[in-house]
């Protein structure tokens, strides 16, 4: 018989219509699309993108939410979209839809928070613009590690699966020595605050549902 290890007991209301994850991706793909029309049309990146110097100032608070979904090029918007649409589902098959959404947009408030403060201790980020998914994708990364630590994942131009317990906090620090060698402006303090929201989350779900975490951890071995 097979068994179901998501958490909470699904509830066939609103979330339960739609798979959240895709919904996600397409919602990034379009808002992508509409803040490029936008700046095209000269306004300001300050109106879309989050900058602490702003928030600090009590400025363009709306953009802790449209940095979520707004990606600096192709690139950038496919490589998250790609590891959202594996990452994400099975979290959604985890936590149910509708927790799965709030979680998401959690980690990607967070992690956007958790940039700001951290531009005051590192000034570096002060006048830095940041955007992208990058960090709610970190959120759930954390939360796999704590989850299914042992969990196989390929990563790009890596031809062979690596641990997600090794994968992600080894992503995390090759980025952050790209953009030092490079002297590229890449959010990792954003990427940061993400993976530890998903590590407490995590802390959380193993404390509270130890036989189905333990459970999950004999599946992903």
């Amino acid at each position: 018989m097979k068994r179901q290890y998501t958490f909470y007991p699904k509830k066939r209301k609103l979330f339960s219509r739609f798979n959240v994850t895709l919904t996600l991706i397409l919602i990034n793909i379009v808002a992508f699309i509409l803040f490029l029309i936008l700046l095209g049309l000269n306004v300001p990146l300050d109106y879309i993108a989050i900058k602490p110097s702003n928030i600090l100032q009590g400025k363009y608070l709306w953009t802790f939410v449209t940095s979520m979904f707004m990606h600096g090029g192709i690139f950038h918007i496919f490589a998250n979209m790609f590891s959202l649409l594996f990452v994400g589902n099975l979290i959604e098959k985890i936590l149910g839809a509708k927790r799965y959404f709030y979680f998401y947009m959690a980690s990607g408030l967070f992690a956007g928070l958790f940039f700001v403060l951290a531009s005051l201790i590192f000034p570096i980020d002060f006048e830095t613009f940041a955007v992208g998914a990058s960090g709610a994708l970190f959120g759930l990364v954390g939360l796999l590690i704590l989850l299914t630590p042992n969990l196989p994942v390929f990563i790009m131009f890596i031809p062979i699966p690596i641990k997600i317990k090794y994968a992600g906090p080894g992503i995390l620090i090759v980025l952050w020595l790209i953009s030092i060698a490079g002297d590229i402006p890449i959010g990792n303090t954003a990427h940061l605050g993400g993976l530890i929201i998903g590590i407490i989350y995590g802390l959380y779900l193993r404390k509270k549902y130890k036989r189905k975490t333990e459970y999950l951890r004999k599946i992903f071995r």
